[in-house]
């Protein structure tokens, strides 16, 4: 991202509030100058300027916005006013719906919505839950030989055979597993690729035409009629909607698959890595999700809170860029059309007005009365609004689901651990996480 300090102020537009205040240009040229993550000037400028701040990237204004208020107001309110413009992801994902705008956005999200939700999700129970038997029974083998195990390996190896059993029926085999780990290297690529679209195309050709291939021949494959042991996926309703719809080309059936496999593997398998990695900090945690018998609603609903605390501090969109179509008067401020809107739920979780003792790992704020903010605005790892994640009860569930057959049985206990974290598309740590299990003691 290429980043200008330039002086001036928010232009004010008369009558529709006052002027947002902005960060000086120095506090810019200073984190431009130390070589710092977005998340460190973030974090300043919502610090010394509150909740609805401007500062400049460049030579147009940008608005960082943290206020539970004026999150509503953005994303669930006035979504036509705001927009998301092109996907960071887009040379992965392509004309996927987290990347899609406009009508075309609104006809592929109402076709994969039904499938997330009620019945749909009803659909993907048994195949999550096999893809959570087979990774225990992975670490039963890794237990009794003492094998060293990663972390963030196993988590993604996981989520990727559940969303893929979920996509095709199929389970996840060796070949396609190593096939798809392109996706990663993409996706972990995407932040430091040149600004050029074709130079940046050239740097990951050579993954992207492994993905491709991947994903022509699931295609074919369901084409064909070769549904897997669990019957039909969600890949077979891309295919049966190019029927009646023509814009379902095998070019947008492809975009839909990857950014169906990018959503519902990487960003879980970062969460759950994030939370092994913070039981480590904190087995109090532990202890208190395994309080309840097996397969008790108090178990589950302890190791969801594990999830949601996790998820608080490190959300699955850490940011979420927008653009003001039109003016807009936001917390009483003045916004102009053309405006860059950054909100960010990270900093937002991390509130210490919203949240006591914000950085502190406690799941008992989303189990016990009053124990997280009313407002929803407060809290939004997945978005919230029309464009919220299409996968959040996927998600949730393919962590819990996976969780109850692993926490009261293993326990892994790190060699070393990652230092800082890095901020992508997810929030990912940064480094391997080698460990070996031993028994949870209950």
């Amino acid at each position: 991202m290429d980043i200008e300090a330039s002086p001036g102020s928010l232009p004010y537009l008369p009558g529709t509030g006052r002027p947002v205040p902005e960060a000086e240009p120095e506090l810019v040229e200073r984190w431009r100058s130390g070589g710092g993550e977005l998340v460190e000037l973030l974090s300043l400028v919502r610090e010394r300027l509150g909740g609805v701040a401007a500062f400049r990237l460049g030579p147009a204004p940008t608005v960082l916005v943290t206020d539970p208020q004026a999150v509503q107001h953005v994303l669930a309110r006035h979504p036509e006013r705001y927009v998301k413009r092109s996907h960071r992801a887009r040379l992965l994902i392509g004309d996927g719906v987290l990347a899609a705008t406009g009508e075309a956005w609104k006809r592929q999200r109402r076709l994969l919505q039904s499938q997330f939700t009620g019945t749909g999700m009803r659909r993907y129970e048994q195949r999550i839950t096999e893809a959570a038997r087979t990774t225990a029974g992975r670490w039963d083998g890794y237990a009794r030989t003492g094998q060293s195990l990663d972390i963030g390996q196993e988590m993604r190896r996981f989520a990727l055979d559940a969303i893929w059993r979920s996509l095709t029926g199929h389970p996840l085999d060796d070949g396609t597993e190593r096939e798809l780990a392109a996706v990663a290297a993409v996706a972990t690529a995407l932040p430091t690729l040149p600004a050029d679209a074709t130079d940046a195309q050239d740097a990951v050709a050579a993954d992207l035409a492994r993905i491709d291939a991947v994903a022509r021949h699931a295609i074919e494959a369901a084409r064909g009629g070769k549904a897997g042991p669990d019957g039909p996926g969600l890949l077979h309703v891309l295919i049966d909607a190019a029927t009646e719809r023509p814009e379902y080309t095998d070019r947008l059936i492809r975009d839909e698959l990857v950014t169906l496999l990018v959503a519902g593997h990487e960003t879980t398998a970062t969460t759950l890595t994030w939370l092994y990695l913070l039981l480590d900090q904190y087995p109090a945690a532990r202890e208190q999700a395994l309080v309840g018998g097996e397969g008790s609603a108090g178990r589950r609903q302890a190791i969801q809170a594990l999830v949601h605390e996790t998820l608080r501090l490190y959300p699955s969109a850490w940011i979420l860029p927008r653009h003001a179509t039109e003016e807009d008067s936001l917390a009483g401020y003045a916004v102009e059309a053309g405006t860059d809107i950054l909100i960010c739920p990270y900093l937002t979780h991390r509130d210490p007005e919203l949240w006591p003792e914000p950085e502190h790992f406690d799941p008992r704020r989303f189990t016990t009365p009053d124990g997280r903010p009313a407002h929803p605005g407060a809290y939004f790892p997945f978005g919230i609004g029309p464009r919220a994640c299409l996968g959040l009860q996927f998600a949730l569930r393919e962590s819990t689901v996976l969780l109850e057959h692993l926490l009261p049985v293993h326990t892994p206990v790190f060699h070393s651990t990652p230092t800082k974290a890095v901020y992508g598309i997810t929030v990912r740590p940064d480094g391997p996480t080698p460990a070996t299990l031993v028994p949870t003691l209950t």
